[in-house]
């Protein structure tokens, strides 16, 4: 199924979607079957082996008994990303073999960074940036939604613990990443006598602004449940800025793929339902051979979209910000 969370007629609703035109709310057919709804998409996801059934049986009988059902038009609603506060967003870096020959040196394991929950908007609400970010672009990529509590998953098993599927648009603000960039001595303990600390240079930046600002996360538009997507590395992915294709990619040239990264992740962090795995970026220039990376969303304004085979197209503007209007707001 294709399950959105939207706002629509002052309430905040999750439903699915019968097409591109028409959403049915998941809570009015709940009460046709005498339950009680489940009040976000989080609730659902945790609701386990239960929101399964409920999800079947609400497919059954929608498909029934539609003329009994409120059908809400696409155009009259508010998009909110699928799961709207995961408790955390974990980021792949460099995980396209694309990327291979620009690594000077890297691990032989996954790279993963995480984004806070604040950064994520829904499906054709606007990225907002200042003139201060520096350069913005956008970054294609396929999110993995997790349906179970989970830590030290074994890889073969690893899609056991997957709920769903959605895209993401990693925005990544380079002039924010070289402004954060330290080339510095860290202390270590050292090798030889480990009473004792030694220097070894290092260059570090953090990912919190330029990873994780504010509407750098546009999701959605559907959480499209596991079922619906055979394979998870066979998809092709495409971006583009404004009426540009900017990458043209597919899944299937993932370094590591879902259940090497879930397993990876799982070493040091507990997944919980609704938790959200963005895989990493479609990085092949697309038809036009323009890079990802010249689509500076701050210079050049939007929107930007990006198209998963089977889980939809995410659409966002951009909003240019007034720096002097928001701190009066403040």
């Amino acid at each position: 199924m294709k399950l959105l969370s939207f706002r629509w007629k002052n309430r905040d609703r999750i439903g699915f979607a019968l097409d591109d035109d028409r959403i049915v709310d998941l809570a009015e057919v709940s009460a046709a079957l005498g339950g009680e709804p489940y009040p976000d998409m989080l609730a659902l996801i945790e609701a386990g082996e239960a929101g399964t059934r409920f999800l079947r049986d609400a497919q059954a009988f929608a498909k029934d008994n539609l003329g009994r059902l409120t059908v809400i038009p696409e155009s009259e609603i508010v998009y909110h990303p699928p799961v709207r506060r995961p408790s955390k967003i974990c980021g792949v870096a460099l995980n396209n073999s694309a990327s291979n020959e620009r690594k000077i040196s890297a691990p032989d394991h996954p790279l993963f960074f995480l984004k806070p929950a604040s950064s994520l908007v829904g499906h054709k609400q606007p990225i907002e940036v200042y003139d201060y970010y520096g350069s913005v672009h956008p970054e294609p990529e396929l999110a993995v939604i997790i349906g179970k509590t989970c830590r030290h998953v074994d890889a073969r098993n690893a899609l056991d613990v997957v709920y769903g599927y959605s895209i993401l648009n990693d925005m990544t603000g380079n002039f924010m990443r070289s402004q954060d960039m330290v080339h510095y001595y860290a202390l270590y303990p050292s090798k030889d006598d480990p009473t004792k600390v030694e220097r070894r240079e290092q260059h570090l930046s953090y990912t919190a602004r330029y990873k994780g600002s504010d509407t750098f996360g546009p999701f959605g538009p559907y959480l499209v449940t596991k079922d619906e997507v055979p394979d998870p590395h066979k998809l092709d992915v495409l971006a583009w800025h404004k009426d540009e294709l900017i990458a043209e990619d597919s899944t299937a040239f993932y370094t590591y793929g879902v259940p090497d990264v879930i397993a990876y992740v799982t070493r040091y962090h507990s997944l919980w339902p609704g938790d959200v795995i963005s895989m990493g970026t479609a990085f092949r220039p697309g038809g036009a051979r323009r890079s990802l990376h010249t689509a500076n969303i701050t210079a050049y304004g939007g929107p930007v979209s990006v198209a998963i085979t089977g889980l939809g197209t995410l659409v966002n503007p951009v909003r240019k910000m007034d720096e002097v209007s928001a701190t009066a707001a403040e």
